[in-house]
């Protein structure tokens, strides 16, 4: 569920209300929040492709004996690219693994600047890892770099996930700051 302006919940999922900018943010998070399910839609439908290549693998070595060789690294590249791709969604709801204990002893003034900064420190790690994934990109696509196996699929497709999943990440991190601060200023 999106919050909207009226509701304005408290936590750090949600929208700061009645700021100014608070309807940008608040339009921006939404946007955010729908292209975040649309990739999750998506993944869910490249996580059953990479099952049914590994169980078609799995099932032509003991059927017919035969081997395979690009069966493996294409599961891996379609679970690397689920992967990236929906961390921005899983940070959407704060799902990422976190110690709780803390929270649940310190003041909600205390406990949400405490959010505050481990968002920052997320967001400037994460932005400096879209950076050099940006790097890996861009240097497998103008060399033209390829994976050793015998399949030789481009190395700018799993690149390419690694950027883009990061990068969404980045902006999904930088959303929640902007809503926490907005909060701050609340009248």
């Amino acid at each position: 569920m999106i919050p909207t302006l009226d509701t304005a919940p408290d936590t750090d999922a949600g929208f700061p209300a009645r700021t100014q900018g608070g309807e940008v943010l608040a339009a921006l998070a939404r946007a955010m929040a729908l292209l975040n399910r649309i990739i999750v839609l998506l993944a869910a439908f490249v996580l059953v492709l990479a099952g049914l290549i590994l169980s078609y693998s799995v099932a032509s070595r003991l059927a017919f004996g035969s081997m395979s060789y690009w069966q493996d690294e294409a599961s891996v590249f379609l679970l690397v690219g689920a992967t990236f791709m929906t961390a921005a969604y899983v940070q959407g709801r704060r799902g990422h693994v976190a110690i709780e204990a803390l929270s649940a002893l310190l003041p909600p003034r205390v406990n949400a600047a405490r959010l505050l900064v481990v968002d920052i420190a997320s967001f400037a790690f994460c932005a400096f890892f879209t950076w050099k994934s940006f790097a890996l990109l861009e240097e497998a696509w103008i060399e033209g770099q390829v994976s050793s196996s015998s399949w030789a699929p481009p190395l700018w497709i799993p690149y390419a996930t690694m950027t883009l999943g990061m990068g969404l990440l980045s902006v999904q991190i930088a959303l929640q700051i902007a809503c926490a601060l907005a909060r701050r200023t609340r009248p």
